[in-house]
């Protein structure tokens, strides 16, 4: 499959879309843009078991694929506890429910904006 451009609203909303499908828990997406150089999104979400975890990494994996998208890099999909999906404009944090506790993505990135997702 080619590799082709899709803009940050468009990763935002396969990411998004892709844990969803997978009933991660408490789906947050922050905007960075005018925060931070490292992307435009975060999407932190997490699931309640390792299993769960790998299931919504997966599928927003494939997700990506099929849009045609290049997925730059994944972390942690062996120990599923932190899983961490760098798809350019956009990174996913897929976490255990424990991690996500410890790390609290959300506080340490207070200057973004939360996005409403529908």
């Amino acid at each position: 499959m080619s590799q082709k451009f899709i803009g940050p609203e468009k990763l935002l909303d396969l990411a998004v879309t892709g844990a969803q499908d997978r009933k991660a828990m408490d789906i947050v997406a922050l905007d960075l843009r005018g925060v931070s150089l490292v992307a435009d999104y975060f999407v932190i979400c997490h699931g309640n078991s390792d299993v769960q975890v790998q299931a919504i990494a997966s599928e927003i994996r494939k997700s990506a694929m099929e849009a045609g998208t290049n997925i730059r890099g994944i972390e942690g999909m062996n120990s599923a506890r932190w899983v961490l999906m760098d798809l350019g404009d956009v990174i996913v944090h897929v976490f255990h429910r424990d991690e996500r506790e410890f790390y609290n993505l959300e506080k340490l990135w207070s200057d973004a904006k939360v996005m409403e997702l529908v």
